[in-house]
């Protein structure tokens, strides 16, 4: 997938527009959404000008400061109200996101599986990461819990003082509050059925 591919998977999510029109409208400026996230001014508006797109733990990060749920950002434009929430395969909301560190390229990919429903508390989400080297392993801390299934492949899950290797059918729960990280290992990507739980 070339960077031109990449570019439009972003804008295609168009991440960047909704966050800046929930923060307009709520009247909130970068800095307070710095302030509330520890998030920096150039990378909100990075985010907002669908230059980058957050991880997971940092859109969870926004939605919280904006008074939203994660979940919003991936419904349709007509709010589905119903209790019931189908995705096709197909018709799974993909999301690329590129990091740059020491000319390394290293990246992931999340597919959110229940965007229809709203006012939900529990995100699912199938997440493809690849496999990354231990020191440019970015840590991940925010509130609520999650539980992790590894589908295929091996990952390392490091938190709490802790070093765990999960292959595939292994599983995870943990408070992501605890600050930990994920990468994959033996130089494949890993796939994993991710789960997570968002207090109020």
């Amino acid at each position: 997938m070339t960077d031109r591919d990449i570019s439009a998977d972003v804008k295609a999510l168009n991440l960047g527009k909704q966050i800046r029109d929930m923060r307009l409208k709520r009247g909130l400026t970068l800095q307070n959404i710095s302030d509330l996230t520890g998030l920096s001014k150039p990378l909100l508006s990075q985010i907002e000008n669908d230059v980058t797109l957050p991880p997971i733990a940092t859109l969870l990060k926004i939605s919280k400061a904006l008074g939203k749920h994660i979940g919003d950002f991936f419904q349709e434009t007509v709010p589905n109200h119903k209790r019931i929430a189908v995705v096709r395969q197909e018709e799974r909301k993909q999301t690329m996101r590129r990091l740059h560190e020491e000319a390394e390229r290293i990246g992931y990919r999340y597919e959110s599986l229940a965007y229809p429903m709203t006012d939900k508390r529990m995100e699912p989400f199938i997440v493809e990461i690849e496999p990354r080297d231990e020191r440019n392993t970015p840590v991940y801390q925010h509130a609520g819990e999650e539980f992790l299934f590894v589908l295929e492949g091996e990952m390392e899950f490091r938190g709490d003082d802790q070093v765990i290797v999960l292959r595939a059918g292994d599983s995870l729960y943990f408070d992501s509050k605890i600050p930990h990280a994920l990468r994959g290992l033996k130089g494949k990507k890993v796939r994993v059925l991710a789960v997570i739980y968002t207090p109020e």
